[in-house]
């Protein structure tokens, strides 16, 4: 093969590793909100080295184990701020709604109060 051909190649796999991340992140929001519906912490060290040692597992090479371990906790990292995004998300959603609950009585009660409708 030549260069323009390998690097044809290289931009093909470039394009499903972003599907291919893409849906892991997607994966990876979805854990984040059943994470909060139970109260579990984002980041669980067991689960990061189960994922190291199936990354380890899988390598067939030629990239090192370590390489690819180190391409990893990028991946991870990245996926758990992504889900530290989605908990904060959730968090300030529930506190608008929480808080657009508490005016709407407050603005109810007032208006009872008053004898008018808001």
């Amino acid at each position: 093969m030549t260069i323009e051909e390998l690097r044809i190649r290289i931009d093909e796999l470039d394009r499903q590793l972003v599907e291919l991340l893409s849906e892991r992140a997607r994966a990876a929001q979805m854990i984040g909100h059943l994470k909060a519906a139970t109260s579990l912490p984002v980041y669980e060290p067991n689960r990061e080295k189960i994922i190291y040692a199936n990354v380890r597992a899988a390598n067939k090479g030629p990239l090192p184990d370590i390489e690819l371990t180190h391409i990893y906790e990028r991946i991870i990292d990245v996926m758990r701020a992504l889900q530290r995004n989605e908990l904060a998300s959730q968090r300030h959603a529930q506190a608008a709604e929480q808080e657009g609950g508490a005016l709407g009585h407050a603005a109810g009660a007032e208006a009872s109060e008053t004898g008018k409708k808001s």
